[in-house]
This record gives C-alpha cells, sequence and structure tokens, in this order.
C-alpha cells in the first residue's frame, strides 16, 4: 500500500470537525459492550458525515481482534481495524495510530462501524468549561 499522502494542501476548504463531549456513549455488538466513555470525539468529516471516537482505554479489546487491513484517508492518514474476536467477519472498528497533523486528536482513538456497532448517546455532564 502506497504511504499516506495529505490531501489538505489541495483541499484547504476540506473540514473534519473533532468535538469532545461529556455524554456518555455506548458501542455494542448485539448485547456485547465494546466500549463505554464520556470523553469522545464526534467526528463530523465534511463527505461522510458523523463518526464516534472513544478512547483506547475506553475499549474491550478482549471483544475484538485485529485484522491485516488498512485503508487511507487523505484527510486522516492509514487506518488499522479490528473485526469481532473469533469471527471471520469484516472489520468493525478502526483508529489512526498516526494521524495527519490537522487532525492530531485523533491518536489514541477508536470508531466503531455505526451501520454494524450500536451506538447510543446519552446526556452530557456540564463541566464549567469547554472541553
Amino acid at each position: 500500500m502506497a504511504a499516506a499522502r495529505s490531501m489538505y494542501h489541495e483541499r484547504p476548504d476540506y473540514r473534519v470537525d473533532l468535538l469532545a463531549r461529556t455524554n456518555l456513549v455506548t458501542a455494542r455488538l448485539d448485547e456485547v459492550l465494546l466500549a463505554r466513555s464520556r470523553a469522545c470525539l464526534f467526528v463530523d468529516e465534511q463527505d461522510h458525515g458523523l463518526a464516534i471516537y472513544f478512547p483506547e482505554d475506553a475499549v474491550d479489546f478482549s471483544r475484538l481482534e485485529r485484522i491485516d487491513h488498512r485503508t487511507v484517508c487523505p484527510f486522516k492518514g492509514e487506518a488499522v481495524y479490528w473485526r469481532a474476536a473469533g469471527s471471520d467477519g469484516p472489520g468493525v472498528a478502526w483508529a489512526y495510530p498516526e494521524p495527519f497533523p490537522q487532525v492530531a486528536r485523533l491518536a489514541g482513538y477508536v470508531s466503531f462501524d455505526l451501520d454494524t456497532v450500536r451506538t447510543t448517546i446519552g446526556a452530557g455532564v456540564f463541566t464549567g468549561v469547554r472541553p
């Protein structure tokens, strides 16, 4: 696979907004809890819509297994994937271990396929400060 190449210099108008939230967010595959956190990033990417990224320490990696699949996003970098542990299905989670500088906050976060993994968003917590 070719090295990830950023397209920000060609599309400086392209938006990938990373929004820190205190909402309680959970991710379940069937009834199995994969992640739970109040420190998620809601990522609103132009042309892709909303994705929710969980801090790595909020993800139960015993329920996932790494697969040999990678993709490249010209605005986030190279992604690595996991599938449900013990399955031979496709990836249900991904991360950008070394994201481009414009989205550096994605490092250390994992997202789930919203068509496969049921994600719920609960109420947020007022902290008195903006995240």
